[in-house]
């Protein structure tokens, strides 16, 4: 069949105009052309796997309650939540400002389709009019390009999600998947952003406001556009009404809801930052990917005890220098004693200024608190508390293979001769303990506090003349886990932070089960509790007194007050808290003068914010006893819980604890990418007499 075209029956350009019939014809073909392009198109797109992005949810970081938020770590804020969460008026509000006609149409809206051709051919933005089917297939399976292609591709998901899924589910997907501003991806993250609430807890009023916020979360954000959001609101009821979802006398009675203060979008900031990560530490080491935690959704629970942690903060506050100290970095760490979970952790004050952690990543030297080491490691060698050592300041003492050794106590104390190792204990005299190293050897020192819970790698941890005095840098947490051995009778536990693991469904992916090991006959650890509550009672660590109820612990101060610490523990909690302050090149500098003292102790500020942390922690807590030790003139014996008695050796004139000078650097620092880490004080001959 010949086609008349151009017409032969029309003179000049009317020649080609087609005819109303050949016009017909031309749209004809295009619709069939189209038609042919959507069933190739249908034939070719399968439904695929959501995109990852789109399906990521923010695991959640709690405390040991599992329930008390820490922080969320994500790619994206979201928690998926079934649509049975979601209040219905929610649900409806959501279909009032977006689609309202969901339930009644095949997944497309043609009009909208077409107003979003014809503004890609004029070479406009695209516009509105996209169903909600629509908006997920583009969220959850494509990509944001506005295009033709990809609008087209838009249809062909949409109807198919429509044939293969219910509306309830599209609906239920579109709502965990869509971002409403303020860094939040889907309902659930989205009413905690705006409302502190879940979900399940909004009401019709908050809900409108979700739902007016999905068009364009920055146009309508309430800190910059609150009149805007104000008018969408009201759209929003109103097409309630319209759909007669609710009444005119309810739409009446409607109020705009109070919107909570955008937070800094970082719930790192503060100490909760070290928190997080060293759990995120934890996790990696135990083989769960970055990736994993960052979009798997899961629910961490630590065994941070937020009580803990708030008792920690606030001793900072309240107990520590008062007054702006440039450098200052004071760490705290808390263990439970017999199974090593980390109740509390306080690395700085401000995790996203500066990522070091003062308790687990600081190098400053411990001071006299390495001594109960060798305490327990002399019980262990049938040594007793009422052996004696030398008391005289300035005695000299010959290791083997070590050149003679001078060793001074704190402002030149002098017992006049030998003095028990309780008292030297109670008052830390560094005559005597290196008496003692001398006899007992460096070596069992070393090993002491390695099956205490020192880990073996620790900095300077070298066996020599000084290693009774505390020349190695153990991190806070390390001296708090090795204090919690001896609050649990010789029981070792090794320290950890995540209790537990669960996936986005709930199911378990790990939980722990504490490492426990016999560090020491119980006997042998009571009695180092019985002379560290000697120290509290009357020795330097006194300050702790205002506990209130029993107590242990030993104070550490390093040579030119460059480190000052308290380590003590009841029988419920363990604490360390160390003192030291910075250069602006990583190194050292004296603590004298902080706080308006001339010198630093560790029974000054670190037992002050010791006492005070421990002290809050167990408010409104059943007051226990050590248990298992009675004193006969012997010794000890287990099986008893009352306090050990004794007839005590004549009491120290002083009663602040001298520490050694260092005589070795640590072997290395941390590797972290945080700053410079605090490094050990330099090398000296002879210990210095400091408290």
């Amino acid at each position: 069949m010949r086609i008349n075209y151009p017409r032969s029956e029309r003179d000049g350009v009317m020649r080609f105009v087609p005819s109303g019939r050949q016009f017909l014809a031309l749209i004809g073909m295009g619709f069939g052309v189209l038609l042919l392009v959507f069933l190739v198109l249908y034939a070719l797109v399968k439904v695929p796997t959501p995109n990852e992005f789109s399906t990521a949810q923010a695991t959640v970081v709690t405390y040991a309650d599992g329930k008390t938020e820490i922080a969320r770590v994500a790619d994206a804020n979201r928690t998926s939540i079934p649509l049975s969460d979601v209040p219905l008026v929610v649900q409806r509000e959501v279909l009032a400002a977006e689609d309202r006609d969901f339930y009644e149409h095949g997944g497309f809206s043609a009009s909208g389709i077409a107003r979003a051709a014809w503004n890609n051919i004029i070479g406009g933005s695209t516009q509105g009019g996209s169903t909600i089917t629509q908006q997920y297939a583009k969220n959850a399976y494509l990509t944001q390009d506005r295009t033709l292609t990809r609008k087209a591709k838009e249809l062909v998901l949409s109807i198919k999600l429509s044939q293969t899924r219910s509306k309830e589910r599209i609906l239920e997907d579109y709502l965990n998947t869509i971002y409403f501003g303020r860094g939040a991806y889907g309902i659930e993250a989205a009413s905690q952003a705006y409302f502190k609430i879940p979900a399940s807890k909004l009401t019709g009023t908050q809900g409108a406001v979700l739902a007016s916020l999905i068009r364009s979360p920055a146009g309508y954000a309430p800190e910059t556009n609150k009149d805007r959001l104000r008018g969408r609101w009201n759209y929003v009821l109103d097409a309630m009404v319209a759909k007669e979802w609710i009444t005119e006398k309810s739409r009446a009675r409607q109020k705009f809801p109070k919107i909570a203060k955008r937070g800094s979008g970082n719930r790192l900031e503060g100490d909760n930052g070290f928190l997080v990560d060293m759990a995120r530490r934890e996790l990696s080491a135990l083989g769960f990917s970055e990736e994993e935690v960052a979009r798997g959704g899961y629910r961490i629970t630590t065994t941070f005890d937020q009580k803990a942690m708030n008792a920690a903060r606030t001793a900072v506050e309240d107990k520590g220098p008062q007054t702006g100290v440039k450098g200052l970095r004071i760490g705290i760490a808390a263990v439970q004693p017999g199974t090593g979970a980390v109740l509390a952790v306080y690395g700085g004050d401000d995790y996203l200024t500066d990522q070091f952690n003062n308790a687990t990543q600081g190098i400053v030297q411990a001071g006299s608190t390495f001594k109960p080491f060798a305490l327990a490691a002399a019980l262990e060698n049938d040594i007793s508390l009422y052996d004696r050592f030398s008391g005289v300041n300035g005695t000299t003492f010959t290791f083997p293979g070590f050149a003679p050794y001078r060793v001074n106590n704190f402002d030149g104390y002098n017992a006049g001769g030998s003095i028990s190792l309780l008292r030297a204990t109670e008052s830390s005299v560094n005559t005597a303990y290196v008496d003692l190293e001398n006899e007992i050897t460096p070596e069992a020192v070393v090993d002491s506090a390695i099956r205490a819970g020192i880990p073996g790698i620790t900095a300077g941890l070298n066996a020599g003349p000084t290693t009774v005095l505390g020349t190695s840098s153990p991190h806070t947490l390390d001296l708090a886990a090795a204090y919690a051995t001896f609050a649990a009778r010789g029981l070792q536990a090794n320290p950890y932070v995540i209790a537990s693991v669960r996936n986005a469904n709930g199911g378990l992916l790990y939980s722990k089960r504490p490492e426990v090991s016999r560090a020491y006959d119980a006997d042998i650890a009571s009695q180092v509790t019985y002379a560290l509550t000697q120290v509290v009672q009357n020795g330097s660590g006194f300050a702790a007194q205002g506990l209130g109820r029993p107590a242990a612990g030993k104070t550490g101060t390093t040579n030119s007050n460059l480190s000052a610490w308290f380590v003590g523990y009841t029988p419920e909690i363990a604490v360390a808290v160390s003192m030291a302050k910075s250069t602006p090149t990583g190194g050292l500098q004296t603590l004298r003068g902080t706080g308006g003292m001339t010198r630093v102790t560790g029974g000054s500020f670190p037992a002050r914010m010791w006492t005070a942390m421990v002290k809050a922690f167990l408010k409104d807590t059943p007051v226990q006893q050590f248990d298992g030790t009675t004193f006969n003139s012997g010794g000890y014996s287990g099986g008893g819980s009352s306090s050990p008695k004794s007839t005590k050796s004549p009491t120290a004139t002083s009663t602040t604890e001298p520490t050694a000078a260092p005589t070795t650097k640590p072997t290395a620092a941390p590797t972290t990418k945080a700053p410079t880490p605090v490094p050990t004080v330099p090398p000296a001959t002879s210990p210095a007499s400091t408290p």
